[in-house]
């Protein structure tokens, strides 16, 4: 591009442009050519992370078969929308456990976007953080499937908030019990 053409570009006078030039002020490449004339090479932008991450997560060793398949739905939506899939990560952990390496690890990778199928799949609290956060850290956040009934998705929290804090308190099996017992008193579902 001409170096006329470039200074109109940024607003600046073809003079002033031609006085960065002379003193090797310009703030791009460029070169005089034999005839006279000043080319001012494109600046070259960089091209972006285009990296699609799979996240998927279930809670124990008991759902893998939902693992799997959590990871096919994914794979099925990013191939439909023709983004390339750099990365699957899938991690068993509760979804409150906040020291989970896995998902560290794919946060540090500095994705441009990450695709989950559900939200609770990411995280059971704190989702509209992650959800204000990684845009401003330049990744896309991708919910294939966002829970409209806020009704079932308070009971299933506060139903997890039960098993967490019930498993630390009795014990894993023990814990477990009792929170099966608490979700029959609070979904009116007999108790196994």
């Amino acid at each position: 591009m001409k170096l006329a053409n470039w200074a109109k570009q940024q607003g600046i006078s073809y003079l002033t442009a031609w006085r960065w030039f002379k003193h090797n002020k310009l703030p791009v490449k460029a070169t005089k050519t034999p005839s006279g004339m000043i080319l001012v090479e494109p600046k070259q932008e960089k091209q972006p992370n285009n990296s699609t991450w799979i996240y998927c997560r279930v809670s124990t060793h008991d759902k893998k078969e939902d693992l799997e398949r959590q990871i096919e739905r994914c794979t099925e939506f990013c191939r439909a929308r023709g983004w390339t899939i750099e990365q699957i990560t899938k991690e068993i952990a509760s979804g409150m456990n906040d020291n989970r390496p896995k998902l560290k690890k794919l946060l540090n990778s500095n994705p441009s976007r990450i695709v989950i199928e559900h939200k609770d799949r990411l995280t059971r609290f704190g989702f509209g953080y992650f959800e204000q956060l990684l845009p401003k850290l330049g990744c896309e956040l991708i919910v294939i499937n966002r829970d409209t009934e806020e009704k079932s998705d308070m009971v299933n929290d506060l139903i997890a908030i039960i098993t967490s804090f019930c498993c630390r308190l009795y014990g894993l099996r023990s814990g477990q019990n009792k929170a099966q017992k608490a979700r029959s008193v609070i979904c009116d579902e007999p108790a196994k």
